[in-house]
C-alpha cells in the first residue's frame, strides 16, 4: 500500500485532498501529531517515508520543505507557486501534450494555479497550432469563489460581520503582478502574459475564466478554433470541449463547485470570440488536479478518487 503525506493538511488545499483521500483503501495517509505537524524533524521523517507527499505550503515553506526530502525516493507535489516555471519541475497539468507522460515519470511535480489553468487550458492547443501568434497580446478576465484566498479570506466572507464591500465581486491583482502570471505565458508558450484581471466573488468555490480574442488576430476561423479545441480536449476527460453549452445564455462561476473536472466553452461570433473554462477553484484548480498527478505518478488509473460530473 502506498504511502501518502500532506504537509500543510490544514490549509484549504490540504483538507480538500484529505477529503479525496478519505475513502480511498489503496493508500495509507501519514498523519503527524498536532504537537509535531511543523516540526522540521518530524515532517523530514513523513517526507521520506512517503511514497507520495503533497506540499500545501506557502511558497517559501514548500522550498524548505523540498530541501528537507532531500535525495528521497518520494514524488513531491508542490501546489504552492515556488516551481512552477523551474526546469527541474514538471508541470502538473497532463492535457497538455506530452505532459502525462513526463507527470507519470517524475519525483517532482508543480501543480498548476487556479486562474493559470483556467486560461492555460483553452489558449496553449491555439498557440501550439499556429492558430494564435506567439507574440500574441491577450487579456482574461476570471471570477473565483473565495475559498482560493485561504483561511484568512474564508474567515472574512464567512463572518456575520463583515464589511459590505465584500457583498459585491472584488477586482484584485491591479499592479499586473499576480504570482500566476509567469507559468500563463511559459505554459503556453507565449511570449507575454496577459493583462490579467481576477475577480473574487461571495461564492466558496467555483471559477471561470475568460479569454477574448479578436478573429482578425487569428491565423484561422473561429471552426478552426473549435476545431482545435475539440481535439486537444475529447468528451470524457477530466478537460472537455463543450462547445457553446450554456445555462440559457448565462454562464454560474460556480456552476462545477465540487466537482474535479474542467469545461473549455467557445462563444462569440465570426469578429469576437469568447474563451471559457469553468472548474472549481479547489478542485481541477488546485487539490483534484494534486490527486489526478498523485494517481498519474503511483501508476494507477487516473480519475480514481475524482469527483467529476457527467461525461
Amino acid at each position: 500500500m502506498k504511502k501518502v503525506f500532506i504537509d500543510g493538511s490544514a490549509g484549504t488545499t490540504g483538507l480538500r485532498i484529505r477529503e479525496r483521500l478519505a475513502a480511498r483503501r489503496d493508500l495509507e495517509l501519514l498523519v503527524l501529531p498536532e504537537e509535531r505537524r511543523k516540526d522540521p524533524a518530524a515532517r523530514a521523517d513523513a517526507l521520506c517515508r512517503a511514497d507520495v507527499a503533497f506540499l500545501c505550503l506557502p511558497d517559501a515553506a514548500a522550498v524548505e520543505a523540498a530541501a528537507l526530502a532531500g535525495d528521497s525516493a518520494a514524488v513531491l507535489i508542490d501546489t504552492s507557486t515556488a516551481h512552477r516555471v523551474s526546469p527541474d519541475w514538471v508541470y502538473g497539468l497532463p492535457e497538455l501534450p506530452g505532459r502525462r507522460a513526463a507527470v507519470a515519470s517524475s519525483r517532482r511535480i508543480a501543480n498548476p494555479g487556479c486562474h493559470a489553468t483556467g486560461f492555460v487550458v483553452p489558449v496553449a492547443p491555439l498557440v501550439r497550432a499556429g492558430i494564435l501568434p506567439a507574440d500574441a497580446l491577450l487579456s482574461c478576465f476570471s471570477l473565483t469563489g473565495y475559498t482560493g484566498g485561504g483561511k484568512k479570506m474564508i474567515a472574512q466572507y464567512e463572518d456575520p460581520a463583515r464589511d459590505a464591500l465584500l457583498d459585491a465581486p472584488r477586482q484584485y491583482g491591479l499592479p499586473q503582478t499576480h504570482k500566476h502570471l509567469p507559468e500563463m505565458a511559459a505554459a503556453t508558450g507565449l511570449a507575454s502574459p496577459p493583462a490579467f484581471c481576477p475577480v473574487v466573488g461571495d461564492f466558496p468555490c467555483g471559477m471561470e475564466v475568460t479569454v477574448p480574442l479578436f478573429a482578425r488576430d487569428l491565423r484561422g476561423t473561429r471552426a478552426d478554433v473549435a476545431d482545435a479545441l475539440a481535439e486537444a480536449y475529447p468528451r470524457g476527460g477530466v478537460v472537455h470541449f463543450d462547445g457553446d453549452a450554456s445555462e440559457d445564455g448565462f454562464l454560474s462561476a460556480s456552476a462545477f463547485a465540487g466537482r474535479d473536472d474542467l469545461s473549455v466553452s467557445l462563444f462569440g461570433n465570426d469578429e469576437r470570440l469568447l474563451l471559457v473554462s469553468r472548474f472549481d477553484n479547489l478542485g481541477k484548480g488546485a487539490s483534484g488536479a494534486a490527486v489526478q498527478n498523485m494517481n498519474l505518478a503511483l501508476g494507477l488509473p487516473e480519475t480514481e478518487g475524482l469527483v467529476l460530473g457527467p461525461r
